[in-house]
């Protein structure tokens, strides 16, 4: 994030209402919805926990305990389990 002067950016009658609110301190001005990202979108920290939690699916489907993929993942085995859920119902099988 970049500090930007409001002299400098805003129209003066605008800098002027902001005035009356706040003087000589940093705001800050968040983007709009739209153009804001979703968790993990930037970095592919989302991209990455799908593959993980695909990984855990196949693998349970494959035979693996619970017990083995909560020591492989380090993850809780109530972890491990909502992970095999909720990527049942995504992938449409019961």
């Amino acid at each position: 994030m970049q500090y930007k002067n409001g002299k400098e950016v805003l129209p003066p009658n605008l800098l002027k209402e902001m005035q009356k609110y706040i003087q000589g301190e940093l705001i800050y001005i968040p983007k709009k919805k739209s153009q804001r990202a979703g968790w993990g979108e930037v970095n592919g920290s989302r991209e990455i926990i799908a593959q993980r939690n695909e990984e855990i699916f196949k693998m349970s489907r494959e035979g693996t305990s619970l017990e083995e993929l909560e020591q492989m993942y380090n993850l809780s085995i109530d972890s491990i389990r909502k992970i095999i859920y909720k990527t049942r119902n995504i992938c449409g099988e019961t």
